[in-house]
Order: structure tokens, then sequence, then C-alpha cells
């Protein structure tokens, strides 16, 4: 990843060009990434104790107050490898296992499969203003956020269950062709911060955000919706839905704020704290027989504390912990299991638990914590060298594979490295990389547990 520093409103407009162009990508701590602007991902993403870049506004915008005017504009390289494998069946003729027929309506595969779509980039541009001595302003145009699958290939195969005319197999992960989702998540960032004192600084940030989302290949779901339950049970006759599977992509807007503090009691120690509310988003009406509340997909809130320890002018130390709520988004907390409340699976169950519902199913994810370590070592005055470390544990339950499949945001660490070289003219170059190692979690198919999926 590099990151220009340059007072000139042409880079600024090249870059802002280039981040309202940017394709989707997959990122790390579930669909969030690890970090925002260069050198907070060299470190892990810590670093709202010590802000260094216009981009430490996307966690704490008190941050900007320790900042000189600048523009910093740069791009990220992403490469995930996503795959998936699901076991054979092993009900053979008998699908009567505890929980009822409907845990076995279906079987993926089996398959073995990996996702195409392997490499993103991910742009960035902010630029801050210095308006009095205890007055700053900031705005910046970032990528946070983004999941894109997609999985070519293999078959499902309904009513595994030895019954007359046997089972019906059909091409795709469920039965509906080439699967998967593409979600982007951009955010326009406008922040303002005070200084109180030499010690202490307060920011707070108005955010609009939006978001881009399509999925593929799962039209075969389509008697597990509200429109088709409530429709067949009215009059007898099933209305397909149409807002369900392959209907491109839909934008989806919104806003939201955060606010953040740091307070540094001597030079060689600093403390902050930040709160980013859920981001409200306008429902993807395209895909309102898939998710929960008829389409609704906000953002979640985070927060995160973060401690800076500066032993000397030479080293840095850090650590931040943040919380990502995904449970303030139905969509994406609530567990398949909804789905078995659907009428389509239980008489007495209520059509708000099918998909698209106001308690339809979701992805299952938990929220997370996550922890940053962080450190950078100034070799000279033109040259700084960074590294650091996360760890978490990812948001998907044993018990919510089928639908994740599509989501497999299962990265728990992350490997970080960078450094900054500052030029003659004052600019700055900064660079930094990041590995996550292999991660996997498995566990039954909701839909036939006999068989084994296995996300990594």
């Amino acid at each position: 990843m590099n990151t220009f520093r340059n007072r000139t409103a042409i880079a600024f407009g090249i870059a802002l060009a280039l981040a309202l162009a940017a394709s989707g990508a997959s990122a790390t701590n579930g669909y969030y990434t690890h970090g925002a602007g260069t050198k907070s991902k060299a470190q892990a993403g810590a670093g709202s104790a010590n802000p260094e870049e216009i981009m430490e506004l996307a966690t704490n915008p008190a941050g900007i107050t320790a900042l000189p005017e600048s523009i910093d504009a740069g791009i990220g390289f992403f490469m995930p490898y996503r795959s998936y494998e699901s076991t054979a069946s092993q009900y053979q003729g008998n699908c009567a296992p505890p929980g009822g027929p409907a845990n076995c309506a279906f079987t993926i595969g089996p398959n073995d499969l990996g996702s195409d779509n392997k490499f993103f980039m991910v742009p960035f541009v902010g630029m801050n203003w210095k308006l009095t001595d205890v007055d700053y302003l900031a705005a910046a145009f970032y990528g946070r956020g983004g999941m894109n699958t997609k999985w070519v290939g293999g078959e499902a195969s309904f009513d595994p269950d030895g019954a007359p005319g046997g089972a019906v197999t059909v091409p795709g992960t469920y039965g509906g062709g080439t699967a998967g989702v593409d979600l982007m998540q951009g955010f326009l960032n406008l922040s303002y911060a005070r200084k109180l004192g030499d010690q202490f600084s307060l920011g707070a940030s108005a955010i609009f955000a939006m978001q881009r989302f399509e999925a593929r290949g799962v039209s075969t779901f389509a008697p597990y919706t509200k429109t088709y339950v409530e429709s067949y049970f009215a009059t007898g006759q099933p209305t397909m839905p149409r807002d369900l599977s392959s209907n491109g992509h839909q934008m989806s807007y919104g806003y939201g704020a955060s606010i953040g503090a740091i307070w540094t009691p001597v030079d060689m120690f600093s403390v902050a704290a930040a709160y980013t509310t859920k981001m409200s988003m306008s429902d993807l009406t395209h895909y309102s027989d898939l998710f929960a509340q008829g389409g609704g997909f906000d953002m979640p809130s985070t927060w995160t504390i973060g401690l800076a320890l500066r032993p000397n002018d030479a080293f840095t130390l850090l650590f931040d912990l943040q919380q990502i709520d995904y449970t303030d988004v139905d969509s994406v907390s609530n567990p398949i299991q909804n789905l078995f409340n659907c009428p389509i699976f239980n008489p007495s169950g209520n059509v708000e638990y099918c998909l698209g519902g106001n308690k339809g199913p979701g992805f299952g994810w938990d929220d997370m914590t996550v922890y940053k370590f962080g450190g950078s070592w100034k070799y000279s005055d033109t040259w700084t060298w960074s590294a650091g470390y996360s760890f978490a544990d990812q948001p998907i339950r044993r018990d919510q594979m089928t639908f994740n499949i599509l989501a497999p945001g299962v990265i728990e660490q992350h490997w970080t490295a960078g450094f900054t070289q500052k030029m003659k003219n004052g600019n700055e170059l900064n660079m930094s990389l990041m590995f996550a190692p292999n991660s996997r979690v498995s566990g039954p198919n909701n839909f036939d547990p006999s068989q084994t999926i296995r996300l990594e």
C-alpha cells in the first residue's frame, strides 16, 4: 500500500475519483478492514492514541488536532483466498433426524470450491485544515468494509431421502447456478476537533455512508420467503419472489456519527477512546425477499480504546481494543434457525420468520472484539519502520454454516509491517504489508445435519 502526502487539490481530486470508482472488497475483521490509513495498517490497525495520518479520523476524529495541514491519498491491493468444502450426506434414505424432515431439505454437493475474484483495489483520500490554534477540520473518503465471493460450479441435491424418483440434482452451490455476494461499503467523513489545553482533545464526525450490494445463485430459497409463504396461505397460489436473487447491484445510502477523545498527561503516554454509531441505511429493496426487515442492511456500531507509549524519541508502542457490534444488524446477526419458525417448516410458525420477514434469518454473526498491537521505530530523520499483530475470534458460529458460504469472514489474525520515507520536499511515501494466516471453521449443513461444511 502506498500513501502520498501532497498539498495540491489535483491529488485530492484524482484520489477522490479513484475512490468513487473502486470495486468491492473482502475485508478481514468480519467484513471490516483491519485499519484505515497506511501507517495504521502497518501497525495492525492500532494508533487511535497516536495519530499520524488523516485517516485516523475513521477511528478517532480527535486525532486530527495532532496533524499538520496536508492531503493523504493512497490505494490498497487486497488478495483474499476463500474456499469451502462440503462432505457427502450420511442419511442414505432416512430423512427423519431429530428436529424433523425440514432439517435435511437439501444437500450442498459434496463440493470443494475456491472463490473467484481474488484481487481488489481499495483507495482512500483525506485532507485537513487548521482553522485556529485550537480548531481543526478534516474530510476523508474511504472504504472500510466489504465482501465479495463468487462460487462457480458445484451442485446441490434436493430431498436426499430415497423418495420415489430419487434426489433432484441441480448445478450451483445452492442449486441456483453461480452463487455469491458483492458488498462494497464507502464513507465520507467530515470531522471537527478542538484542543482543550495542551493535554486533551475532543473530536466529532458526521459520516455519510453508501453501500453497493448484489446476491447471486440463491433463487432456490424462494419457497422460504415471506412473499411466497404469505401468498400461498392467503390464496393457495404462491407468488414467486422477485427481490431475492440476481437483481444486479443496488446502492444504499445512510448516515451516522462518531465522537472521540485523546488525553496526553505526559509526553511519553497517551490514551484515547472513540465511538461510532450504527449507520442507518436505506433498504436494499431489490433484495427485500432475502434480508430481514424487507431488505434492511444497516452498518454496525464500533467502539475503540487505545494506548500509546513513547519510551524515547525513536520508539512508539501501541495497543487498541476495538469492538464491532454486528448484532446491531438483524440481517447479519439473526441466526438461520429463525427460518425454521417460518410456516413452510412449522405450520404454527409466523411468516415474519421467513426470508425477508421482520425476524427473518441472517448470517448468525456474533460481535467481534479485536486486539491490536503495533509499534514503530524512527531509524533516522527520513526512515521509520513499523510492525504489528492483531487477533480476534471470527464471528461465525459453527451452527451457522449454510448461509455463510456466501460470506466466509473467518480470518482471526493479522501480521503487518511497513515503512515511512520522508522526502526532501516534505512529502511522505508510506507502505504497509499485511498477511492474514489461513483460518477455518466447520459445522453441519443446517438443512442436512449429517453433512459437514468447512469454510476456509
